[in-house]
């Protein structure tokens, strides 16, 4: 059970929060598996604990046939971080193992998502529904410039959902109420069958 909630600026925590890793090119690090190893090990500080890390699942890159295949998972952390800090370590991380932000959804070396943390919604409900909301097309030209929280696509990814319900099946999304499982068991069953355990 993930232990919440605390403001955003919060500093102090300990707050869980969930991040997803994928890969699919490799990094200095070796292929993407073992760099997912490696951003595990260097998440690791007096400021972040490691609690759960799910298996690795492969997934079809998106768009579809546009680069090899992902490797992907998520973690529970516990932080002594704001959510500003832990997502500013998580880009740390990613460009010490190689990662340049060139094309949005591109192929990359590593990906970091700060997908929660605790039940904060951040910046405020309104901007979340927007991006939550916004239509497939203009995800993949538009990003936002400040950190939405939790992440606004989570109800729509296999390769979340599958491993985080996996490993905190009763976490309960901050703004839908629902559960990982109950979201996972949402989606398309074709996408789901996609994300497989490597």
């Amino acid at each position: 059970m993930l232990q919440i909630l605390q403001p955003f600026g919060q500093k102090t925590g300990p707050i869980s929060a969930i991040i997803g890793l994928g890969a699919n090119l490799p990094s200095a690090a070796g292929g993407p598996e073992v760099t997912l190893h490696r951003a595990l090990t260097l998440l690791k500080s007096k400021d972040l604990h490691v609690e759960t890390v799910g298996r690795f699942y492969k997934t079809p890159c998106f768009p579809e046939n546009s680069g090899p295949d992902y490797v992907n998972a998520v973690a529970i952390l516990t932080a002594r971080l704001s959510a500003a800090d832990l997502l500013s370590r998580l880009h740390e991380i990613e460009t010490e193992l190689g990662r340049e932000r060139v094309t949005r959804w591109g192929q990359r070396t590593l990906d970091l998502d700060l997908l929660a943390y605790g039940e904060v919604i951040r910046p405020d409900l309104t901007t979340f529904r927007h991006w939550m909301n916004l239509p497939l097309g203009e995800q993949m030209k538009e990003a936002p410039t400040q950190l939405i929280l939790p992440h606004p696509r989570i109800q729509d990814r296999a390769f979340v959902l599958v491993p985080l319900a996996e490993i905190a099946p009763e976490w309960r999304h901050p703004v839908l109420g629902c559960t990982a499982t109950q979201m996972r068991d949402e989606l398309d069953p074709a996408d789901v069958a996609q994300v497989k355990p490597l």
